[in-house]
C-alpha cells in the first residue's frame, strides 16, 4: 500500500479521500488555492501545499504545479476526485512520465472513452447496445448529418463527440432547423473541448439515465456494484440519485450490468468508473442503450456504498496500488438516495448565491450520511461548484428512504445564502416523484414549488419580539407589587433569532 497519496482537489471529495488515507493507514497531502486557505479539508490533511491564486487555472487545474508538489512531498500516487482533472488523460500520462501512480484506468484508455465516438464504437464491439444514430469516423459536415438525419427521421439528438455536461447538445425537430443548430452546435464544442465534431442519435423523449458503479482490478478482473438512477437532472446536472432503480425489472438489471462488465472488459478498464446508459419502457418491452463512461469516481458514489456496504473509494486506493479484486459482487441491500444541496436561488434560475454561510448544521439521524465541504464562516465563491453537501439517505426501501432524506433536509440548517433546501423537499415529495414515475425531461413536465419557506425577516423580527412579551403578561413569582414586567426581547429571546 502507498504511504503517502496526493489529493488534486478540494471540498467534500478532498475529505473523503483524506478519510479513505486515514483509514488504510496513508498520509494525505491536499493542494489549495488561495481561496480555499481556510477550508476544512485543509486542515484535515496531513499535509497542505499552497497552489496558486482563486482561479481553477491557476490552481487545480494547473499540472506542472501539482506534480512539482507531489515530488516535493514524496506522494507516491494521486488521487484526482471528480471533475477538474480526473478525466484529463493528459494528466494521468503526465502522472505516470513523472513517476507517480494516478489512480484511475490508464491514460489510452481515458483517451478511448472520453472520445463519445470511439466510446460508441468499442460498447458496439463489446455487443452493448447503442442508440440508433450516425457517428462518423471524421469531422461531418452540417450538409452530411442533416443527409443522415433525414434518413434517421426527426426528431433527433445531436452530440459533441468530445467533453460532456450537455454542452455542444441540440434537440433537432424538423430539418428546417436543423444546418443553424448543426452550426450552432459545432461552435460551442469548439469553444468548451476544441474539438467542433459533431454525431447524431435517434432523439429519445422520455428516457430513464441509469448508470452502473463497475471495480476493475490490473489483473483482468471486473466486476459490477449493481445500478444507480440519475433521471432526475436539471439542464444535464442531476439532482438525485437513487438505488436501486423503480423502474428495472430483475432481468433487464440483470443485463444492464453484464453489459457493463462486458464493456469495460474490452477496453481493458482499471479502477472505478461508471457505465451509463437510456432507458425506456416501450410496449415491445425494456430497452437500454449505451450513453457514455465515467473514467472516475462519481459524485453519487455514496449510494452505492450505502447499498452494497462497499468503501469505493478504499479499493481504488488498493487497486492502483496493484492489490488484486478479491471482492464479489455483493446484494443490494435496502434503498439508498442522496439530495445535491446547493447554495443556488431557486426564484433566480438556480443561479449560484455568493456569500458567507453564517450557520451550517447537520442533524445526527439514524441511516444518514452527510458529505459536505464546508463548515460555518465558509464563503461560497464564483470560482468553484456551490455544493453545500450531499445528503444520502438509507432505509429498507424506496418510501421509508424519501422520508428519512426529507426528514433529514427539513433539520439541516444553512443560512447567510439562498439554497435549494425547500426545493429539494417539494421535489422528493412530489406524487410523481414518489410514484417512481421518473425520467430525464421530469422537471420540465412537472411544476415542483421553487419557494423558499423561510419566513421574511420581518416576520422572524415579529415573532422575537411576541414570544418573550406573551411569556411576560402573566404577574411573575415573587413580585413584590404583583405587576407585570415587559422584559427587553434581548434578555429573553426564546427560541426565535434574526438570521437563525
Amino acid at each position: 500500500m502507498f504511504r503517502k497519496v496526493l489529493v488534486a482537489n478540494r471540498g467534500e471529495i478532498a475529505r473523503r479521500v483524506i478519510q479513505a488515507c486515514r483509514e488504510l493507514g496513508i498520509r494525505s497531502v491536499v493542494v489549495y488555492s488561495e481561496a480555499d486557505a481556510g477550508a476544512p479539508f485543509v486542515r484535515e490533511a496531513d499535509e497542505a501545499y499552497l497552489l496558486g491564486g482563486a482561479p481553477a487555472s491557476e490552481s487545480y487545474l494547473n499540472i506542472p504545479r501539482i506534480l512539482e508538489v507531489a515530488q516535493r512531498a514524496g506522494a507516491e500516487a494521486i488521487h484526482p476526485g471528480y471533475g477538474f482533472l480526473s478525466e484529463n488523460p493528459d494528466f494521468a500520462q503526465a502522472c505516470a512520465q513523472a513517476g507517480v501512480v494516478f489512480i484511475g484506468p490508464r491514460p489510452e484508455v481515458i483517451r478511448l472513452l472520453g472520445d463519445k465516438g470511439e466510446a460508441k464504437r468499442a460498447a458496439e464491439r463489446a455487443g452493448v447496445p447503442t442508440v440508433p444514430g450516425y457517428n462518423p469516423p471524421h469531422a461531418a459536415t452540417p450538409d452530411e448529418l442533416l443527409g443522415e438525419a433525414q434518413r434517421l427521421g426527426f426528431p433527433v439528438l445531436l452530440k459533441a463527440v468530445a467533453g460532456g455536461g450537455g454542452k455542444g447538445m441540440r434537440v433537432v425537430e424538423s430539418p428546417d432547423a436543423f444546418l443553424e443548430a448543426a452550426e450552432s452546435a459545432a461552435r460551442e464544442a469548439q469553444n468548451a473541448f476544441g474539438d467542433p465534431r459533431l454525431m447524431l442519435e435517434r432523439y429519445l423523449a422520455r428516457p430513464r439515465h441509469i448508470e452502473v458503479q463497475i471495480l476493475a482490478d490490473q489483473h483482468g478482473r471486473v466486476i459490477h456494484l449493481h445500478e444507480r438512477e440519475c433521471s432526475i437532472q436539471r439542464r444535464c446536472q442531476k439532482i438525485i440519485e437513487e438505488s436501486p432503480s423503480p423502474a428495472l425489472s430483475p432481468e433487464t438489471r440483470a443485463a444492464i450490468c453484464d453489459a457493463a462488465v462486458r464493456l469495460a472488459e474490452t477496453v481493458g478498464y482499471t479502477n472505478a468508473g461508471t457505465v451509463e446508459f437510456l432507458y425506456e419502457a416501450t410496449p415491445d418491452g425494456e430497452r437500454f442503450y449505451f450513453l457514455e463512461v465515467n473514467t472516475r469516481l462519481q459524485v453519487e458514489h455514496p449510494v452505492t456504498e450505502m447499498v452494497t456496504g462497499v468503501d469505493l473509494v478504499h479499493w481504488q486506493l488498493r487497486i492502483a496500488a496493484d492489490e488484486p479484486l478479491t471482492l464479489e459482487t455483493p446484494p443490494q441491500r435496502g434503498h439508498a438516495i442522496e439530495a445535491r444541496l446547493y447554495a443556488e436561488d431557486p426564484d433566480n434560475d438556480f443561479a449560484p448565491a455568493l456569500g458567507t454561510l453564517l450557520a451550517y448544521a447537520q442533524p445526527h439521524l439514524p441511516g444518514v450520511r452527510f458529505d459536505s465541504g464546508v463548515e460555518e464562516g465558509s464563503v461560497i465563491t464564483p470560482h468553484y461548484d456551490p455544493m453545500i453537501a450531499k445528503v444520502i439517505a438509507h432505509a429498507p426501501d424506496r418510501p421509508s428512504a424519501i422520508r428519512r432524506l426529507v426528514s433529514a433536509l427539513e433539520q439541516t440548517v444553512a443560512l447567510g445564502v439562498r439554497t435549494n433546501q425547500a426545493f429539494l423537499i417539494d421535489l422528493l415529495q412530489h406524487p410523481a416523484f414518489q410514484a417512481g414515475a421518473l425520467h430525464t425531461g421530469f422537471l420540465a413536465e412537472h411544476v415542483v414549488s421553487r419557494v423558499d419557506a423561510t419566513p421574511p425577516e420581518p416576520v422572524l423580527v415579529a415573532l422575537a419580539l411576541l414570544e418573550p412579551l406573551t411569556r411576560a403578561q402573566s404577574p411573575r413569582a415573587g413580585a413584590s407589587d404583583g405587576g407585570v414586567r415587559f422584559p427587553s426581547p434581548w434578555e429573553q429571546l426564546g427560541r426565535w433569532r434574526v438570521h437563525g
